[in-house]
């Protein structure tokens, strides 16, 4: 296993980070057994770093890792990654019970790396400001009980920036793959934050597993023409950790085959290492999934922001996703946005009021408004937007007894 240091002065972490989010599961919940064996082969492969937020497997992702943590007697040699759940913070008060809440979940008495979870935009961080989230910051590191501060970003590239730059953070986690290269933080996200020190820990390096098994078929042949013979996840994989400003990529291992296959990789890409025949490869891989495509949408963000608030690329990326995967979670992924899922603003197609101010500055002269329409009409569905707002008021009202408690 290879280590790099994420933050300043800080600690020797494996570039492979342990995702909690996707542990394998039985009768809807967590395995146990499997997840704490699975969990502790990849510790005795090197892996240092376990990432889990309040929200996993409804809470039980956090109570498993500190099970296996203290089962295994490795408080000491492992670093744990948690996120304050601001999507749900309304309160001041909230901040520091969601904090303990995580602590007891945990069964610890700090946390190493500690992020805003899901900031979308400046909107959202300096509601956090104004709840007295940086006073709680300065509280807790002092004490210890939060070791190193951090944000999690799901938005547009100009409001990371922003985000960025108006704090002293210590690290940030970004969505990175070789199709997400100019979608939200992006590469030049990526860069910008090493440039301040920053230290950056991906997320969705295989997106959601659809760069790995669900790559589509003409892929799979591209990349075997190599010589040696390599999975399409071990080619995702190593083209992330030959960008030399990546400090940890988080995977969400539940299949043990693919938990050893990610700790090689890991062993074996140094930043910088990708020769060129390998780099063409990719990029010819890039331009399979361009021909795949059902809009040539770049994610440049050039006809954002949109004054109805439509996530213009974030739509088109759904609708393409779907010819390049057949599966439905582009689908979902759409409707989250039509809905507003988990608390952020409604961003579906079905705003779009026609103005046409996007197609002004798009550089690849897409009929925006008319490929939107195609889009909403593809990816739409009654039932799932109904089912999502069922899920959205429950979540809501647990959310509101909690306050109430």
């Amino acid at each position: 296993m290879q280590y790099r240091r994420l933050v300043k002065n800080g600690e020797d972490l494996s570039v492979l980070g342990y995702g909690c989010m996707r542990f394998p599961t039985k009768n809807g919940r967590i395995h146990e057994d499997k997840a704490d064996k699975q969990m502790l082969y990849a510790f005795k492969n090197g892996v240092n770093y376990y990432d889990t937020a309040y929200p996993y497997h409804g809470g039980r992702s956090e109570v498993m890792l500190g099970k296996f943590i203290k089962k295994h007697n490795i408080r000491d040699q492992v670093y744990i990654a948690d996120k304050l759940p601001a999507f749900l913070v309304n309160r001041s008060e909230q901040i520091k019970k969601y904090f303990e809440t995580q602590l007891e979940r945990l069964d610890t008495n700090y946390i190493d790396y500690y992020l805003m979870h899901m900031l979308d935009s400046m909107q959202t961080w300096e509601k956090l400001k104004k709840l007295g989230i940086l006073e709680f910051i300065e509280e807790k590191k002092a004490k210890g009980e939060i070791r190193h501060i951090g944000f999690s970003f799901h938005g547009r590239p100009e409001e990371f920036i922003k985000i960025l730059e108006d704090y002293d953070w210590e690290f940030c986690q970004i969505q990175f793959n070789y199709l997400d290269e100019y979608n939200q933080a992006g590469l030049a996200g990526l860069k910008r934050a090493s440039e301040l020190g920053i230290g950056v820990v991906i997320m969705e390096p295989l997106r959601g597993g659809n760069l790995a098994a669900k790559a589509p078929a003409k892929v799979k042949e591209k990349f075997n023409e190599y010589s040696e013979k390599r999975s399409p996840a071990f080619w995702a994989l190593r083209w992330i950790w030959n960008h030399p400003e990546v400090g940890v990529v988080l995977s969400g291992m539940n299949v043990d085959e693919h938990i050893a296959e990610n700790i090689e990789v890991a062993r074996l890409t140094e930043p910088n290492s990708m020769s060129k025949e390998e780099i063409g490869i990719v990029d010819d891989v890039k331009e399979i999934y361009r021909e795949l495509m059902k809009v040539p949408c770049t994610g440049c963000n050039y006809c954002m922001p949109c004054p109805f608030n439509v996530d213009i690329p974030g739509t088109f990326t759904d609708y393409n996703n779907k010819y390049f995967f057949g599966d439905r979670q582009s689908q979902f992924q759409y409707i989250g946005k039509v809905v507003g899922m988990m608390g952020i603003k409604k961003s579906g197609a079905d705003l779009c009021t026609d103005c046409g101010k996007c197609e002004k500055h798009c550089p690849q002269e897409i009929e925006i408004r008319k490929e939107l329409k195609v889009a909403h009409k593809e990816l739409d569905n009654w039932f799932l937007r109904r089912a999502m707002k069922v899920i959205m008021f429950f979540m809501g009202g647990r959310s509101r007894k909690r306050q109430e408690a």
